[in-house]
């Protein structure tokens, strides 16, 4: 289990998921939590043909979570083209404990998942929007 700054530990499972998701495309998406016992755990998966909608919807209004999107575009020359996007999920309706707590690990444990093009901090819905994905991606995307 690797550690994260905060004292907060990794799940083994939560890199090798992740590498399934950059490298052979097993998934669309994916959402970790910091449960009971400090640790980010993998909570669920979506398959390569889930919706960005699908993902947004499991984020929790009132929790904080950690989430990767492999968001697929078409660039301006036509060729089909993908972004890897970490979420750090942190609504405005979570406890102050798990928002500090959200906080303190993000670093560490994003320098676990290598390969992530951009980073999205959002505090409500409107900051998952996919166009938020678009403004972080450029014109291109």
């Amino acid at each position: 289990m690797a550690g994260a700054s905060s004292g907060v530990a990794v799940e083994d499972d939560c890199v090798s998921v992740f590498m399934d998701l950059k490298k052979k495309r097993k998934y669309r998406w994916i959402v970790y939590k910091i449960d009971g016992e400090r640790k980010v755990v993998l909570e669920c998966t979506g398959e390569p043909s889930a919706s960005y909608e699908s993902f947004c919807e499991k984020l929790p209004e009132h929790d904080c979570r950690y989430g990767i999107y492999d968001h697929d575009y078409t660039d301006v020359e036509g060729c089909q083209k993908s972004k890897i996007v970490f979420f750090a999920w942190s609504p405005d309706t979570a406890k102050v404990k798990p928002k500090m707590l959200y906080a303190s690990s993000k670093d560490a444990f994003r320098r676990l998942l290598d390969g992530i093009h951009f980073e999205i901090q959002a505090t409500d819905a409107s900051e998952v929007d996919i166009a938020a994905i678009q403004e972080k991606c450029g014109p291109k995307c």
